[in-house]
């Protein structure tokens, strides 16, 4: 059975500063859900805890308490709101989340290629190579962390804020043999994979490139699940098209959604 879009586990609410947008409100996502057919959503606005040292500013003003005033979160009865967090990992690898917390909430998501945090996540004047080899060694921290991966995904790594523009020279030189490394240990930890990217607009090799580790992921017996990283209503018009495409693209079926989506 072909993998039916039924979710979208990356939400951000106006609670999250690259967001400030009133519109976009627990209400709105809720509705959103309905109009769609979902039956899961999750908030993930950004967050650092407070019980991990090392925040950058940005992230000091986005704690545990602040991403908690949505609550309670509107539910219906056909759409479960579940109420997680996207956090952060600086250029020492430290995750903004304790275990503590992690336990408390329903869904974790670590972006590991946010690359354009100069100072915080990388140096910032990092080429190509390095940006692989930071890719690579990001991944691998994450999955020698201690966070429950029955409820924890990556996001988006073949997004353009690896390197703006050029991004996509940073994903063709990560070796094959490191991509099925890394899924290989994903799927045996049960880490989700998130599926947001878009190829629309993109050049058939530029749309291989960004769809290529995904494939070896699924090689490897990874789980997926959808997020489309919204900060804005319009984001959320577009999601289903998003999500459909990288489905067919990816030929994906309901047993390669991550246990969590399935009630295991």
């Amino acid at each position: 059975m072909r993998f039916v879009p039924d979710h979208d586990l990356h939400i951000h609410s106006y609670l999250s500063l690259c967001s400030g947008d009133p519109a976009q409100n627990p209400a709105a996502i809720l509705a959103y859900g309905e109009e769609n057919g979902l039956k899961t959503l999750c908030m993930t606005d950004h967050m650092w805890d407070p019980a991990v040292p090392g925040a950058s500013e940005w992230y000091a003003a986005q704690s545990y308490e602040r991403t908690r005033e949505v609550l309670p979160l509107p539910q219906s009865e056909n759409v479960k709101f579940l109420f997680g967090c996207e956090t952060e990992m600086d250029k020492n690898l430290v995750i903004g989340i304790s275990r503590k917390t992690a336990e408390a909430l329903d869904f974790i998501i670590v972006p590991t290629t946010h690359l354009h945090m100069e100072g915080f996540t990388l140096n910032g004047d990092e080429d190509a190579r390095e940006r692989a080899a930071l890719w690579v060694r990001r991944f691998d921290a994450l999955l020698d962390s201690d966070l429950p991966f029955e409820k924890t995904g990556v996001a988006h790594l073949t997004c353009p804020l690896i390197w703006r523009n050029r991004y996509l020279e940073v994903l063709e030189a990560i070796p094959d043999d490191e991509y099925h490394r890394l899924f290989e240990r994903s799927a045996k930890a049960g880490l989700g994979i998130e599926l947001n990217f878009s190829v629309f607009n993109m050049t058939p090799a530029g749309a291989e490139t960004v769809l290529h580790p995904y494939r070896i992921a699924k090689e490897e017996g990874c789980k997926f699940y959808l997020g489309r990283d919204a900060h804005h209503p319009k984001e959320l018009q577009s999601a289903m098209k998003v999500f459909n495409a990288a489905i067919d693209l990816l030929d994906l079926k309901e047993d390669d959604k991550i246990p969590l989506l399935l009630g295991k």
